[in-house]
């Protein structure tokens, strides 16, 4: 098997995000044959029609490394039963302008970290809604974490092995779509 490249974008651009977290935990769950680099949002402006001809260099960076992974891995906080703005800001960015969405027939996957009982679970409704129009393959399985905070070590580090395992599972199983879909 070639090895699969995935490239993970978080939701949140706080120091200590819990998004984050959750992804750094599953770039040390990855199975052999697979690595995971993490996309950096936070220098990217305001999405601006009249300027996305002419993209920033954060923005042909971040489509760079969306057109090269074989898939994506979202993880997103939730803020008022939504995404966060800068996420869909980037999101904008990089499907723009039309005809050059670097998204296109890219598989992914979803996660969302919260302090909240649900997890998250309505910004990861909110932005599979995207998926339809940006043509992203995800897979129908999600993590969500609830009540993070108490799943997370003394280093910020996601300690949780039952959330653990269940990141495993789903970056598994994007592989095995990722694979699939390149058939």
């Amino acid at each position: 098997m070639a090895m699969i490249k995935i490239l993970g974008i978080g939701g949140s651009l706080r120091k200590g995000s819990y998004s984050k977290a959750v992804l750094e935990a599953a770039m040390e769950l990855l199975p052999k044959n697979v690595s995971m680099e993490m996309a950096d949002i936070s220098q990217i402006p305001i999405f601006n029609q009249d300027e996305e001809a002419e993209s920033p260099p954060s923005v042909k960076r971040l489509k760079k490394q969306i057109r090269d992974a074989d898939a994506i891995l979202f993880c997103t906080p939730e803020y008022n039963f939504g995404i966060p703005g800068y996420l869909k800001n980037a999101i904008d960015w990089a499907s723009r302008p039309y005809g050059d969405n670097s998204f296109d027939d890219k598989p992914a996957a979803v996660m969302s970290a919260s302090d909240g009982m649900l997890g998250g679970i309505k910004a990861q409704l909110q932005l599979r809604q995207s998926f339809v129009f940006l043509n992203i393959h995800a897979v129908n399985d999600s993590v969500t974490v609830s009540q993070v905070t108490q799943k997370l070590g003394p280093e910020g580090k996601l300690a949780d092995q039952r959330t653990r395992e269940r990141i495993r599972e789903l970056v598994e199983e994007l592989v095995a779509w990722t694979i699939r879909i390149k058939e």
